[in-house]
């Protein structure tokens, strides 16, 4: 497989080649890689490892229950010792190992498997019972596998290509964005979260590449191409060099954009569109140049939520709002209200199964319910007012009652915040996220009750087509080029300038330049991007008049397929394209 090419989906833009690692991207995935051969004897001695710490912890749990119950209970953590013992089992998973080359946990998961399979045929459900506990004490090898891999690549300083089955927001975020050099993955979809958040981050990203992982090794170095879709394994020395001038080219093109945005993007017309930025974590903020930039126009706040194994306090908050405020010097600051639930499930919360999580109970609804962990968050953001600009945004809106009772809760926390001696920002602009079909239709009624709208298309998107966009199989149904999409965009637009309310769109279909000139055309006044898609969209900007970008506006609303709209797009990017060649020409 020297020098070979694959071909998957381009997710996020970018470069970049390295030793691959192959991570498990959820509970109940366990991948399969292949070992190089001289390589089987450390990988009998990861399981050796992993069986004795299994082992230790097993019997660790033998003493606690024996010593807080009864010594009865406590017998089958004795079992499940000695059925890591059989000797049959342990060459069965080092023959797999030996014989086939894969890795411990892909030996470890087909034991299991065998179990289940052969006993769970049987009749009688001691039998089936039997089956599970012979399986357990195998599962717990199995985690101190995964869990120890993770340990060790997390403490290691080397910069890897994340491989895995599914990209999901696990993945994304296994290691600090500084170790991660690409994602590619077997499964996810362009849209999905664990999408949203490679690019949000800036790593190269390809999916959909079947049968990805059995055809690497650990440390196998691929190069990957998150522009064209293209992965490329172990690639020869000619290969490798034409790779990495393309990269060169890359970036040096980068850097004069970058040494370019910081002026303002303003049409050739004087039509001046906002560029603020998306960002997770306050650690965000040391990956761009604030004065680049024209505010934050999404703090996703559920990330310094999910970074810690409780509830931040009113103080934590506290300082880590008023930190980003003080950092972009009098630049709008927008946060986010907790948008939990979903995909995005904090560890120490529990949130009861759903079997729709995209349509349960997530953002304000949870907060609303919970209405402490909203009191909290709104004092927090009250007190760090004084620090700079902030607009504070409510997820998840479905409802004018929604707002109405959110309103009802801050009212009530500032005045709370005023009788004890806090300083807090008058008239602080509170804003609405328009990401379900209901705030489309009602939108009239609900921008009249808040100061600003900004538009979800990652979610809105998926709603307005019933298309699940973590969902593999409709995957490539997920469109947000939709003529559906563009004319709910531009209803939100008319109606938001109807009512003299600035309007965003902070979704992830605002980082392709042609459609950021395309939003400014349907009215929208300012776009909120991952802070790599910046410079690209103010080059863009800058060389489309906003009476032509009006008029791309019309023509994609004119269009009945998605094809037509992608068809006005390629025509803003090649006028974008004519105007940087007339410029060098010149």
């Amino acid at each position: 497989m020297q020098g070979r090419t694959v071909q998957g989906i381009a997710v996020s833009p970018g470069l970049a080649v390295g030793p691959v690692h192959v991570v498990h991207a959820g509970a109940d995935d366990t991948p399969t890689w292949n070992i190089a051969r001289e390589e089987i004897a450390l990988e009998i001695g990861r399981l050796a490892n992993a069986m004795n710490a299994a082992s230790e912890s097993l019997e660790e749990r033998r003493r606690l229950i024996s010593t807080s119950t009864n010594e009865k209970d406590a017998e089958i953590f004795a079992v499940h010792r000695m059925i890591l013992q059989d000797p049959g089992a342990l060459r069965e998973v080092e023959s797999s190992i030996a014989e086939e080359r894969i890795n411990a946990e892909a030996a470890v998961q087909r034991l299991i498997r065998r179990f289940q399979e052969t006993m769970g045929n049987l009749e009688g459900a001691s039998v089936r019972g039997y089956a599970a506990d012979v399986s357990d004490p195998w599962r717990l090898v199995l985690d101190m596998l995964q869990s120890r891999d993770r340990e060790e690549i997390q403490q290691e300083q080397s910069k890897v290509v994340l491989a895995s089955g599914e990209l999901t927001p696990h993945v994304a975020t296994y290691l600090g964005r500084e170790r991660i050099l690409a994602i590619v993955s077997e499964k996810g979809g362009r849209f999905s979260h664990g999408a949203v958040l490679a690019r949000s981050m800036g790593i190269p990203c390809v999916v959909g590449i079947a049968n990805l992982l059995p055809r690497l090794e650990q440390n196998m170095v691929i190069a990957v191409d998150g522009d064209r879709g293209e992965i490329l394994f172990r690639p020869e020395e000619e290969q490798l060099e034409r790779f990495l001038s393309k990269k060169r080219q890359q970036e040096s093109r980068r850097q004069t954009l970058r040494e370019e945005s910081g002026h303002s993007a303003v049409t050739p017309d004087g039509v001046e569109l906002p560029i603020l930025v998306n960002i997770e974590s306050v650690r965000d903020l040391d990956t761009f140049n604030g004065e680049y930039t024209d505010g934050v126009g999404l703090l996703r706040t559920e990330f310094l939520y999910m970074e810690r194994s409780e509830f931040p306090s009113e103080e934590e908050q506290y300082r880590l709002y008023r930190r980003v405020l003080e950092h972009m010097d009098g630049r709008p600051v927008t946060l986010r209200l907790l948008d939990i639930g979903g995909d995005k499930p904090l560890p120490y919360f529990q949130t009861p199964p759903e079997q729709n999580p995209a349509l349960g109970w997530r953002g304000i609804r949870i907060t609303l319910q919970w209405s402490d962990l909203l009191r909290v968050q709104l004092r927090a953001m009250l007190r760090a007012s004084p620090s700079g600009d902030l607009r504070i945004l409510m997820p998840m809106v479905t409802s004018l009652e929604e707002i109405r009772t959110v309103h009802g809760i801050f009212d009530e926390v500032r005045k709370d915040l005023d009788r004890q001696g806090y300083e807090t920002v008058d008239d602080l602009p509170v804003g609405a996220m328009i990401e379900v079909p209901s705030a489309v239709l009602d939108f009239e009624r609900i921008v009249a009750e808040v100061d600003f709208v900004s538009v979800g298309t990652n979610d809105l998107v998926q709603y307005l087509l019933a298309v699940d966009r973590d969902n593999p199989w409709v995957a490539d149904l997920y469109d947000p080029q939709h003529p559906a999409v563009v004319r709910a965009l531009a209803q939100i637009a008319r109606g938001a300038q109807a009512a003299g309310r600035p309007a965003s769109v902070c979704g992830d279909i605002a980082g392709d330049p042609a459609t950021a000139v395309l939003l400014q055309g349907l009215g929208y006044t300012s776009v909120s991007v991952a802070p790599q898609f910046v410079p690209e969209i103010k080059y863009a900007v800058r060389r489309i008049r906003a009476t032509d970008a009006s008029s791309f506006a019309e023509e994609a609303l004119a269009q009945d397929t998605s094809e037509g709209v992608r068809g006005v797009l390629q025509k803003i990017r090649d006028q974008v394209d004519g105007e940087e060649s007339s410029r060098k020409g010149a």
